[in-house]
């Protein structure tokens, strides 16, 4: 399963907002350096959909705020 995500680093707050089942807006709070980002956003929404962190990827945006992430199922 893919999942589109809008990403924004650096916030104040974190937050996980569920626009459609396959679409968030995710604001973290590490700065997007060195993939600490990329990392917290992995863990945000390998908690939400409760799988393990190994089995999310970044399928597409590594460098983006846009992402398209992959989902076992």
């Amino acid at each position: 399963m893919y999942v589109k995500v809008r990403v924004k680093a650096g916030a104040k707050k974190e937050t996980v907002l569920e626009v459609s089942k396959i679409h968030f807006e995710i604001a973290v709070r590490e700065e997007a350096k060195q993939n600490l980002a990329n990392k917290r956003v992995i863990a945000l929404v390998a908690g939400h959909f409760r799988v393990p962190i190994k089995q999310v990827r970044i399928v597409s945006g590594h460098r983006s705020p846009s992402k398209i992430l992959s989902l076992p199922g």
